[in-house]
């Protein structure tokens, strides 16, 4: 892939304003439409990739870390991580066992008295999803720090980032899948 941050004239950071990051995708987007004059299909394509990629931070470090020619290698997930993981596997196992029986379920009584089932299993994801959220802004407030160690030339910067990329990945996968199974209770 091109280098996203200069395909949209921003530097190589880890912590991109999301406001400058819209505004430097709208002003290179607009150019590069094809039906402006002078405009590229294949260019405009570039332009709405390069924006997808910078948008969610665990693709934005990823490609940095590409940039950077930084091998790729598993990271071990900590024991707070692991907590996380430990609660979302029984969390979807339950979601999944009720949505059977719901099934199962032919009368409207039946289907009743699921219902408490349905609102605690719903409140479970719901405060999963925001233990997720609020562990995983606390990892992006790490950005500007990161990045000014790389400035610095701190070599071990690059190996943090790249731990911190694979946290994040590990959170928007388990975000996504509380979403999918709310979701799925509808």
């Amino acid at each position: 892939m091109p280098n996203a941050f200069a395909l949209l004239g921003l530097p190589r950071i880890a912590a991109l304003d999301d406001e400058a990051l819209q505004q430097a995708w709208l002003a290179a987007s607009r150019s590069a439409h094809p039906d402006q004059p002078g405009g590229d299909a294949t260019r405009a394509a570039e332009i709405n990739t390069a924006y997808e990629t910078l948008q969610a931070p665990e693709k934005r470090l990823k490609h940095l870390l590409e940039l950077h020619e930084v091998p790729w290698r598993t990271v071990p997930i900590d024991d707070a991580m692991m907590s996380l993981f430990g609660k979302m596997g029984p969390a979807l196992q339950n979601v999944a066992a009720f949505l059977k029986r719901k099934q199962a379920a032919t009368s409207a009584l039946a289907k009743a008295l699921l219902a408490p089932d349905e609102m605690r299993l719903r409140e479970d994801l719901e405060a999963l999803g925001t233990t997720l959220d609020t562990s995983r802004t606390a990892l992006l407030e790490n950005l500007p720090a990161l990045d000014a160690r790389l400035s610095a030339g701190d070599t071990t910067a690059l190996s943090d980032l790249q731990i911190l990329q694979a946290r994040l990945a590990y959170f928007g996968k388990w975000q996504a899948q509380v979403r999918e199974a709310l979701l799925s209770l509808m």
